[in-house]
């Protein structure tokens, strides 16, 4: 599994990670409220500078993790465009930009442990209704580990079909990344198992 935390070093490794998640709430919040352009255009100019402060390596490296972003972007575009709602349209895209920008650099410069102690701490207080606050910790831990290997299992599937076929291999990868999805999903499984899995401290700890 493959880590989003940058390996690139930068001043924003060195803040707690509580920190950095409450400013992240705070500022998506007011990303949300603003409904101007140019507000969301100088919050993303801001966001742009702040991944600059980082180095231009740093800066490399979060502009190839939200490449991903171009379909969805595209989607609103046409979709506002042939509405006549262009207005509407560049106010959803640039508020999309900045908020998942913004996000993306606090995931790269936290350590996952980091960040799973911190939602541990939050969903601590939950385990006196019966919630099993480690199982959800896990399958966040999961969701975040798991997401760019999906993403790089789809690129070796797409290199593999061009190799084979002149066609563009589009919906025809699904079904194979669904099954190497599945196949690790089988793999972690067992390797929880094998370290006794979850349910003791879900089931038996009452605080």
């Amino acid at each position: 599994m493959i880590s989003l935390t940058s390996p690139v070093e930068t001043w924003a490794h060195r803040l707690p990670a509580g920190a950095k998640l409450l400013i992240l709430s705070a500022l998506t919040v007011a990303l949300f409220l603003a409904d101007r352009p140019w507000v969301l255009a100088l919050a993303l100019l801001a966001i742009a500078a702040l991944y600059l402060s980082a180095g231009a390596v740093f800066l490399g490296q979060g502009l190839r993790h939200l490449r991903l972003l171009w379909p969805f972007l595209l989607l609103i575009a046409i979709w506002h465009g042939l509405t006549g709602q262009v207005q509407a349209g560049l106010i959803i895209a640039l508020r999309l930009l900045a908020a998942l920008a913004l996000a993306n650099f606090v995931t790269m410069t936290t350590r996952l442990t980091d960040m799973i102690a911190v939602l541990t701490w939050l969903l601590a207080p939950l385990r006196r209704i019966g919630l099993p606050a480690r199982a959800v910790t896990l399958a966040i831990a999961m969701v975040l580990r798991f997401t760019p290997m999906l993403v790089e299992n789809g690129q070796r599937l797409s290199m593999s079909w061009r190799a084979r076929s002149h066609r563009r291999p589009n919906w025809r990868i699904v079904m194979p990344m669904a099954a190497l999805a599945l196949d690790d999903a089988d793999h972690v499984a067992e390797a929880l198992r094998a370290r006794g899995g979850i349910l003791p401290d879900t089931g038996s700890r009452r605080d």
